[in-house]
């Protein structure tokens, strides 16, 4: 009888929490990881960056589990179909992994559950991507906070040592299962996908710019962020290790890294957030939905400079710097009166770092219909925010330049526009 390790969003041998359990379950552990169909049925692009991601760190796993004797063993199609047959191929006895809130994890979850009841094969799913899961930091009458600082405080204070002990799986690799035959890895094109070798942004936890991240993490222009999200996204760097970091380093930066949690916790309570707005009230909002003016900003055509430059970036990278995530989806929302679905859906389909929590409560944000965000009346005034965080214009000018365009509405003209706007549908909704 063999366990089985399924690698999902925690592509990483160190520190990793389900992987640590199923090596010390006393059997020889079977590790896989599953291109799941139901995924990636819902990507229009034959090369997509995410994919290319995981497939590069899909690499890196194999090759550090064929030095042990053993390999990963990587599968296309739908996880309800193949585990069956792999838990059948391999005598399995116990499945492990680790937790994913996302509503179609949860799904994805219980039909593997209900597989694993059915043949009597022990499910074991452990808390890893996070410090504290959804039902962990709550209000003292057990409901979920819907403001981010007495959840922040709450998260705070209750915790310990314990909550960010070392899972040292890396030390007790002698217990994979050793194959006779070394796996071959399917390869992307197999699955529609093409695959580049690209250099990524490493898992290094720079100590010096999480100390100097209080000043810097607004200044688009310089290396001021740690772009560790795509990291955190995939699980190629464990969270436990990065708070102990903060707590030494910066409370400014643990707080980011609760706004995390606190995002994922909002999606486990209220998965209604996926497609309709946090704040009811704001659900029938007259989007003006301009199908023009949305692809003149997906293009980095609306002259203004520091949204151009932030779309520019998005496109050409996969990655934007997040004060100009916060002033394009802004704009998009208050200025053109664009559905912040629509900004949400683009933005998932362009960042390499994109996690559904986190993209759909800092669009909400924005857009103010989401928990804690911003006040509908806040309308940012983009060339202030440029003079603000990007100064010399160096942000503007390696990413946009000054391309001639004139903006597509005038700032006081945008604001007046929408905050009419919301001023009348308040009034005729008696909110």
């Amino acid at each position: 009888m063999k366990s089985l390790f399924w690698f999902r969003r925690d592509l990483r041998i160190n520190d990793n929490t389900g992987l640590f359990h199923a090596l010390n379950s006393g059997k020889q552990v079977v590790c896989l990881f599953i291109f799941d169909k139901n995924i990636l049925d819902l990507l229009d692009n034959s090369y997509d960056t995410r994919v290319n991601f995981i497939y590069a760190h899909i690499i890196e796993l194999h090759k550090v589990l064929l030095k042990h004797g053993s390999g990963l063993i990587v599968r296309y199609g739908y996880p309800e179909k193949l585990i069956p047959n792999i838990c059948s191929d391999y005598d399995v006895s116990e499945i492990f992994c680790n937790e994913d809130y996302e509503p179609y994890a949860v799904k994805r979850n219980n039909a593997i559950m209900a597989f694993a009841k059915e043949k009597s094969v022990d499910w074991n799913c452990y808390k890893d991507h996070v410090v504290f899961n959804p039902e962990e930091v709550l209000k003292n009458d057990g409901t979920p906070y819907t403001v981010f600082t007495p959840y922040s405080k709450k998260w705070k204070s209750i915790l310990s040592v314990d909550d960010l002990m070392d899972y040292n799986s890396q030390d007790l690799l002698e217990n994979l299962y050793k194959f006779k035959a070394n796996p071959k890895l399917i390869s992307l094109e197999s699955i529609g996908f093409k695959f580049v070798a690209q250099t990524y942004p490493p898992q290094v936890i720079n100590d010096e710019l999480i100390r100097k991240y209080e000043f810097t993490r607004n200044l688009p222009a310089i290396d001021g962020t740690s772009r560790l999200s795509v990291h955190l996204r995939f699980g190629t760097i464990s969270i436990r290790k990065l708070v102990v970091k903060a707590l030494i380093l910066s409370d400014v930066y643990l707080n980011e890294l609760i706004w995390r949690e606190f995002y994922q916790m909002i999606l486990w309570y209220f998965p209604q957030v996926v497609d309709k707005s946090f704040k009811s009230k704001f659900e029938f909002l007259p989007w003006r939905n301009n199908e023009e003016e949305f692809e003149k900003w997906c293009r980095g055509e609306t002259g203004y400079c520091i949204v151009d430059a932030a779309m520019h970036q998005l496109n050409q990278t996969g990655w934007m710097h997040n004060r100009t995530r916060m002033i394009t989806a802004s704009f998009l929302t208050k200025h053109l009166i664009i559905d912040w679905r629509w900004g949400e859906s683009y933005f998932a389909q362009k960042l390499i770092d994109y996690e559904l929590a986190s993209n759909n409560g800092g669009w909400q944000w924005a857009a103010g219909t989401g928990c804690d965000a911003v006040p509908y009346f806040r309308v940012f005034n983009p060339y202030r925010q440029q003079e603000r965080f990007d100064p010399m214009g160096e942000y503007v000018k390696k990413w946009n330049g000054n391309n001639g365009l004139s903006e597509i509405i005038s700032h006081s003209e945008a604001r007046n526009r929408y905050l009419e706007l919301m001023k009348n549908y308040l009034k005729k909704n008696e909110f």
